[in-house]
């Protein structure tokens, strides 16, 4: 998928993988719930920028208008600041995927 934002171009076929996640089994139960979500976390290789690439049900993060006051099940690009993006892999990936990614401080 590529898109361009506010004149930055994004592309999932040239950025590097950080993880995947759904909310199957923890939101909803299966992929024909409204609320289904599948994404995958990316970094561009220069910018080191994130963004985050998936599709989801009428009731998710991914939902596109399909009329006044309708929703409809999508796929989108969306570009998270640093933070939000180690957020999301916080709640989502693996410690050591957040490890390699983002700057964690000892306790």
């Amino acid at each position: 998928m590529k898109k361009i934002i506010n004149g930055k171009r994004y592309d999932t076929e040239k950025a590097i993988v950080v993880g995947c996640a759904d909310n199957v089994g923890s939101g909803c139960d299966s992929v024909t719930d409204f609320r289904y979500w599948e994404a995958t976390l990316y970094q561009t290789p220069r910018s080191k920028v994130f963004f985050l690439a998936g599709k989801g049900g009428p009731m998710s993060r991914f939902a596109q208008s399909a009329g006044q006051n309708q929703w409809s099940g999508g796929k989108d690009l969306i570009p998270m600041a640093t933070e939000e993006a180690q957020e999301w892999a916080e709640q989502y990936l693996d410690t050591s995927v957040i490890e390699r990614f983002f700057e964690v401080a000892d306790a």
